[in-house]
């Protein structure tokens, strides 16, 4: 039987449905064009802090709250702030009702999550996103919020910014290294528009070469447990970053087989290597023998794209803002490494 005649046998008989037919087409072509873009920030928008994730009391997203309104935005505080069960920002209906409420309502402009943790997978599948098609709008935070820019990749089509969230904007900017400062404000500039551009110094181990694609990615654990669900992510022709903390050594090794033998690393422009910070140490009597670019390069040694080590993105305190769907340029150079979001027109 030919292939057309195969799957015209399914839809006939129910095992496939011709929705799904018409979503695998579009997800094979992934144009370009379907991606949708929020518009910037404006003084006097309004943007939501909720809990999707670990909860966060009043006084933990107080620091953001100011630096939000001395920006000139108005803050919406979720029923979430302030919830807490046990390690959740409230149950998991609390949650995803929370977060719905922020995607329906058509004056915020934006969500900032207020920690990560964990928890956003257990409500991803009650969401509907459907709403930002009408109003769409910046989700911002990483780590455990990779979960949302992995599923808007897969079906909204819908830029995100993978940025610091409120643990991160501090009591006192006094304490505050300039480094941290200046990522934190990364998060102002992508909101209100200014063009981003980022360079870190170059690496030996790094592969030189220039690219230019759609940028996608996040934390590495939480693209492996995403794989092979409805979220899952579509790194072919893309610019990908990964980042990671707290892991051993033979577990970033097995999550980047997990990406190599899911094809993840087959068809990209270029790979960003950010942070693996407080790696767990190894057992003295069975070592594991490889390093962080040891790890790598044993994966992608066979390809030809570009790869940036050490990028400023991950659980460090220079975790720039990177806007997830929004095409880049990188330039991996012999004296520094550039990142570069592309204008639009």
């Amino acid at each position: 039987m030919k292939r057309a005649q195969f799957i015209s046998s399914l839809v006939t008989t129910g095992l496939l449905s011709s929705s799904a037919l018409v979503a695998g087409a579009q997800d094979r072509k992934h144009p370009l064009r379907k991606w949708h873009i929020p518009p910037t920030l404006q003084k006097g928008d309004a943007i939501g802090i909720t809990c999707p994730s670990g909860f966060a009391m009043p006084e933990d997203v107080a620091p953001a709250i100011q630096y939000l309104q001395n920006w000139g935005l108005q803050v919406v505080t979720g029923k979430t702030v302030g919830l807490k069960d046990h390690t959740f920002g409230g149950t998991d209906e609390e949650r995803a009702a929370d977060f719905q409420e922020m995607i329906n309502r058509k004056d915020i402009k934006a969500i900032l999550c207020a920690r990560g943790g964990y928890g956003a997978v257990r409500i991803i599948d009650q969401l509907d996103f459907t709403p930002l098609k009408k109003y769409p709008k910046w989700i911002i935070g990483y780590s455990d919020i990779t979960v949302f820019h992995s599923h808007l990749h897969a079906h909204a089509g819908m830029a995100s910014l993978h940025a610091k969230m409120t643990e991160g904007f501090p009591t006192d900017p006094s304490l505050f290294e300039p480094v941290q400062l200046q990522a934190l404000d990364t998060i102002r500039q992508a909101l209100f528009g200014e063009p981003l551009r980022y360079s870190v110094p170059a690496n030996t181990r790094n592969r030189l070469g220039d690219a230019e694609g759609i940028l996608i990615g996040g934390n590495l654990k939480i693209i492996e447990t995403l794989s092979a669900t409805n979220s899952d992510i579509d790194t072919r022709n893309k610019i990908f970053f990964v980042e990671d903390v707290g892991e051993a050594l033979y577990s970033i090794d097995r999550m980047f087989c997990n990406l190599k033998r899911s094809g993840k690393l087959s068809h990209l422009k270029a790979l960003i290597v950010g942070s693996f910070s407080s790696i767990r140490p190894d057992d003295p009597k069975e070592p594991f023998g490889k390093t962080i670019y040891d790890i790598v390069w044993e994966q992608v040694k066979e390809f030809n794209y570009p790869v940036c080590f050490d990028f400023s993105v991950g659980h460090q305190k220079n975790n720039v803002a990177l806007k997830c769907g929004v095409p880049h340029q990188l330039v991996v150079g012999e004296q520094a490494s550039v990142l570069t979001q592309i204008q639009a027109g």
